[in-house]
Protein backbone atom coordinates (compact mmCIF):
# COMPACT_ATOMS: atom_id res chain seq x y z
CA UNK A 1 0.00 0.00 0.00
CA UNK A 2 1.10 3.64 -0.67
CA UNK A 3 1.77 5.58 2.56
CA UNK A 4 -0.95 6.34 4.31
CA UNK A 5 -1.67 10.41 4.69
CA UNK A 6 -4.60 11.86 6.60
CA UNK A 7 -6.93 12.51 3.37
CA UNK A 8 -6.38 8.42 2.95
CA UNK A 9 -7.57 7.83 6.68
CA UNK A 10 -10.40 10.34 6.53
CA UNK A 11 -11.68 8.98 3.19
CA UNK A 12 -11.67 5.58 4.82
CA UNK A 13 -13.96 6.33 7.86
CA UNK A 14 -15.98 8.18 5.78
CA UNK A 15 -16.84 4.95 3.45
CA UNK A 16 -17.19 3.32 6.66
CA UNK A 17 -19.26 5.63 8.12
CA UNK A 18 -21.70 5.40 5.06
CA UNK A 19 -22.53 1.42 5.84
CA UNK A 20 -24.04 -0.15 9.07
CA UNK A 21 -21.82 -0.55 11.75
CA UNK A 22 -21.57 -4.31 11.84
CA UNK A 23 -20.23 -4.04 8.35
CA UNK A 24 -17.13 -1.93 9.42
CA UNK A 25 -14.85 -4.32 10.59
CA UNK A 26 -15.31 -6.09 7.30
CA UNK A 27 -15.17 -3.35 4.68
CA UNK A 28 -11.89 -1.50 6.55
CA UNK A 29 -9.74 -4.89 6.35
CA UNK A 30 -10.99 -5.26 3.00
CA UNK A 31 -10.01 -1.87 1.75
CA UNK A 32 -6.61 -2.18 2.67
CA UNK A 33 -6.41 -5.46 1.14
CA UNK A 34 -7.57 -3.65 -1.88
CA UNK A 35 -4.99 -0.94 -1.30
CA UNK A 36 -2.09 -3.31 -0.96
CA UNK A 37 -3.71 -5.32 -3.93
CA UNK A 38 -3.37 -2.36 -6.15
CA UNK A 39 0.22 -1.13 -5.24
CA UNK A 40 1.28 -4.55 -5.97
CA UNK A 41 -0.17 -4.05 -9.52
CA UNK A 42 1.30 -0.90 -9.77
CA UNK A 43 4.96 -2.06 -8.90
CA UNK A 44 4.48 -4.82 -11.10
CA UNK A 45 2.75 -3.12 -14.10
CA UNK A 46 3.80 0.47 -13.82
CA UNK A 47 0.08 0.61 -14.72
CA UNK A 48 -3.26 1.74 -12.19
CA UNK A 49 -4.85 -1.42 -11.05
CA UNK A 50 -8.08 -1.18 -12.97
CA UNK A 51 -10.46 -1.58 -9.88
CA UNK A 52 -8.57 -0.45 -7.13
CA UNK A 53 -6.47 2.33 -8.72
CA UNK A 54 -3.04 4.01 -7.42
CA UNK A 55 -2.96 1.93 -4.57
CA UNK A 56 -3.82 4.19 -1.64
CA UNK A 57 -6.08 3.51 0.52
CA UNK A 58 -7.66 6.76 -0.52
CA UNK A 59 -8.46 5.23 -3.89
CA UNK A 60 -9.89 2.35 -3.11
CA UNK A 61 -12.15 4.08 -0.36
CA UNK A 62 -13.29 6.67 -3.19
CA UNK A 63 -14.31 3.58 -5.42
CA UNK A 64 -17.41 3.31 -2.70
CA UNK A 65 -20.17 5.60 -1.41
CA UNK A 66 -18.94 8.33 1.30
CA UNK A 67 -20.56 9.89 3.84
CA UNK A 68 -20.30 13.64 4.22
CA UNK A 69 -17.07 14.72 6.46
CA UNK A 70 -18.40 15.44 9.73
CA UNK A 71 -16.45 16.83 12.42
CA UNK A 72 -14.63 15.28 14.84
CA UNK A 73 -17.62 15.92 17.39
CA UNK A 74 -19.10 13.59 15.85
CA UNK A 75 -18.74 10.71 18.17
CA UNK A 76 -19.56 8.20 14.76
CA UNK A 77 -17.08 9.59 12.63
CA UNK A 78 -15.07 9.32 15.56
CA UNK A 79 -15.18 5.35 15.67
CA UNK A 80 -15.09 4.76 12.06
CA UNK A 81 -11.77 7.07 12.11
CA UNK A 82 -10.43 5.09 15.06
CA UNK A 83 -11.16 1.88 13.09
CA UNK A 84 -9.00 2.51 10.01
CA UNK A 85 -5.86 3.57 12.38
CA UNK A 86 -6.37 0.45 14.92
CA UNK A 87 -6.30 -1.53 11.23
CA UNK A 88 -3.49 0.29 9.74
CA UNK A 89 -1.76 -0.31 13.18
CA UNK A 90 -1.84 -4.07 12.56
CA UNK A 91 -1.41 -3.94 8.89
CA UNK A 92 1.61 -2.51 10.06
CA UNK A 93 2.66 -4.71 12.66
CA UNK A 94 2.02 -7.67 10.02
CA UNK A 95 4.72 -6.28 8.06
Amino acid sequence: MRPVLHGDVSSAARALLFVPQFDRERLCIRMIAEAELADAHVLKTGRLHPIYGNGSLMAVARNRSLANEPGFDDLRYCQCFETVLRHLVRFQINQ
